[in-house]
């Protein structure tokens, strides 16, 4: 089971790692510009709830597991691995194995980053949502069927808010072996959220070699050019349908 990160001990540790984390997937977590103009980090617009624990078979859900609206259609980046080091003199590497889904205009939608730090016992499952969610009722995931987990959000950047979940190895296998990672939460309108990364190419990523930075960032930026292609001939076909507007 997936298990949150709840002790206040941990807390300065995965402010750290948040910072780290928008450094590694600063493409897959925000548009161009916000990766080139990051915003330093902020605690949630309030306290963080004590961390919730996995739901007990024949529990009540969560308030996050009401019927979830439709996910809207996404584009994906692939599943890709990172492994950095701080610029301190004695700094330990930390991988970072993650995938974003985006709308076709290219705002980031959902992302999920699996932490791992050098010589930690931990590693961390950080899931990030978009900025507008509701902060008290926090946040879900969900591999395939299996069983629910909740956890609330633990930091804020300008492009989304972001929750931890500590994952041990049978949910690192559960992870390589599934099909789809749902996460879910509840929108500033009280509407329940879901929304789905597939975990097909999961296993290849994390096990593989570390991705250089640098051609991640040309394979982003070509599929931000695509993304901005579509959008632009979309904006274009709803012009030429209005009403005095010739094809």
């Amino acid at each position: 089971m997936i298990h949150s990160i709840a002790s206040a001990s941990a807390r300065p540790v995965s402010r750290t790692l948040a910072t780290c984390t928008a450094a590694a997937f600063a493409v897959l977590l925000a548009s161009p510009v916000m990766a080139q103009q990051p915003a330093p980090a902020k605690p949630a617009a309030k306290p963080a709830a004590p961390a919730a624990k996995p739901a007990a078979p024949g529990a009540a859900p969560a308030p996050v597991a009401q019927a979830p609206a439709e996910q809207p259609t996404l584009i994906y980046s692939p599943w890709t691995k990172f492994c950095l080091k701080g610029q301190e003199a004695n700094a330990k590497q930390v991988c970072f194995t993650g995938k974003d889904g985006r709308l076709e205009d290219g705002r980031p939608i959902v992302a999920a980053v699996v932490i791992e730090p050098e010589g930690a016992d931990k590693k961390l499952l950080r899931v990030t949502l978009p900025l507008g969610m509701q902060v008290p009722p926090g946040t879900r995931v969900i591999i395939d069927q299996g069983q629910p987990a909740t956890g609330p959000y633990v930091i804020c950047f300008t492009n989304g808010c972001m929750a931890d979940y500590e994952v041990n190895p049978d949910i690192i296998g559960r992870l390589k072996k599934g099909q789809s990672l749902a996460v879910q939460a509840i929108n500033g309108n009280g509407q329940p959220v879901s929304l789905t990364l597939p975990l097909s190419d999961f296993a290849k990523a994390y096990d593989g070699p570390p991705t250089d930075p640098k051609v991640f960032e040309e394979t982003q930026k070509k599929l931000q050019d695509e993304l901005q292609k579509k959008a632009e001939e979309a904006r274009q076909k709803l012009q030429g349908q209005q009403p005095g507007k010739t094809q």
